[in-house]
């Protein structure tokens, strides 16, 4: 029953409005655990389309998990000029999902990343009671793929990519329960070309 409400309350919050007679928006449930009949899950391509700041692809995932792990892979497509140059500095948004049964503004956690200082950086990125902070993970190459987990524990979260480990405080406790977040750009700017980013879920 616990679960059925939970479920019935992240429909809502995912704005699902069904009548007898047709609903306007279908979400997915998903526990966010790899499908034992498939251990090497799809890799899927975003594509940010020049002049815009959605992925191409993305879908409205209702998750309720206690850990995220991927594999990215970024191309020379990350390598990026601002029209401004204090832009340059802006995050952009990789992966991640809302949590505490909020929005992404009010608490959520993401791997970021930017071209900024010539190198392709990975960054934590979280609201806590809509308060953003952010930490840089470091440097990463471009054409490797590399492996990036996320876990929601007791009043904080754990960023680990690229042999670093990063703690930053959370608002809630126990397993998250919010939407897939996919991959963003901006800041302020839009994509000032096509930018194309592989991603492989690991759990």
């Amino acid at each position: 029953m616990v679960l059925f409400y939970r479920r019935l309350w992240l429909a809502l919050a995912a704005g699902v409005c069904c009548t007898l007679n047709s609903c306007l928006l279908v979400t997915e449930v998903v526990p966010n655990i790899a499908d034992e009949l498939n251990p090497a899950p799809a890799l899927v391509t975003y594509t940010l389309k020049k002049g815009g700041h959605y992925a191409d692809y993305k879908p409205i995932r209702i998750l309720s998990t206690a850990r995220m792990k991927f594999q990215v892979t970024f191309d020379s497509t990350a390598i990026y000029t601002t029209t401004l140059k204090k832009n340059q500095g802006d995050i952009n948004k990789l992966y991640g999902m809302s949590d505490c049964r909020t929005d992404h503004h009010t608490n959520s956690a993401r791997f970021g990343w930017r071209w900024y200082k010539e190198q392709l950086e990975l960054l934590a990125y979280t609201y806590k009671d809509k308060e953003l902070s952010y930490e840089l993970i470091g440097a990463v190459p471009i054409g490797e793929p590399i492996t990036c987990e996320l876990r929601m524990e007791k009043q904080q979260y754990v960023f680990e990519a690229n042999g670093k480990r990063i703690t930053m405080p959370r608002g809630c406790s126990g397993e998250a329960d919010g939407l897939q977040l996919y991959p963003y750009f901006g800041g302020n700017e839009a994509a000032p070309h096509d930018i194309t980013i592989k991603i492989r879920e690991l759990l």
